[in-house]
């Protein structure tokens, strides 16, 4: 049986509006997160979906089937929101908690709860100061698991220039990471290592 994105691709490259809206139904969440984990802003996260939802639709018939359809598909996305921030010349905002993803696992206890969310604010804070194109590449590598082929393709760079930014990005966020998180000295882990009588 024929693989139904495979199917649907088909259609809305013959022009069928129906096909087009199953391609929008199947992915609408992973290009929404994406603008929103670039944007920082609901309302402005589900414009540039639309927008790149739209943007898909335009220059469909000039996607090219070896590349993946999501991979070309959140390129877009990216490219959308990286100009948008460029225009506005806006500093990163901090992240809400996303919808979905970011839910707490009924499973864990209140206290593993809070630290789980307390590190992902962290992480968010870290990722805010990274630049346009570096915060891109690892929200693309970390959430997504593009490969640095993939990144490449998405963004416009070259595979040794996402690698770079890979690097460089992931050096920035253990510096900052260090920063906020001091290791303990001796003498404050031998008084949380020493039992209490």
């Amino acid at each position: 049986m024929e693989n139904p994105e495979s199917e649907w691709l088909d259609r809305a490259i013959d022009g069928d509006d129906d096909a087009f809206t199953q391609l929008v139904q199947a992915y609408q969440t992973p290009v929404y997160n994406l603008c929103y984990r670039m944007l920082g802003n609901a309302g402005d996260a589900e414009d540039a979906a639309q927008e790149s939802f739209w943007r898909a639709w335009q220059y469909l018939k000039r996607y090219d089937r070896q590349r993946s359809f999501v991979t070309w598909l959140l390129s877009i996305s990216a490219h959308y929101c990286i100009d948008q921030l460029r225009k506005r010349h806006l500093e990163l905002v901090p992240l809400d908690v996303l919808p979905e993803e970011d839910a707490p696992d009924p499973g864990l206890s209140p206290e593993a709860a809070s630290k789980l969310r307390e590190e992902k604010q962290q992480m968010r804070k870290l990722l805010d100061n990274l630049g346009n194109h570096d915060r891109a590449a690892i929200i693309m590598r970390y959430w997504y698991d593009f490969s640095e082929v993939e990144i490449a393709q998405s963004l416009s760079l070259t595979v040794s220039a996402v690698k770079s930014r890979l690097h460089r990005a992931r050096r920035e966020l253990a510096l900052a990471y260090d920063e906020c998180y001091e290791a303990p000295t001796l003498a404050e882990r031998r008084r949380y290592e020493s039992p209490a009588f």
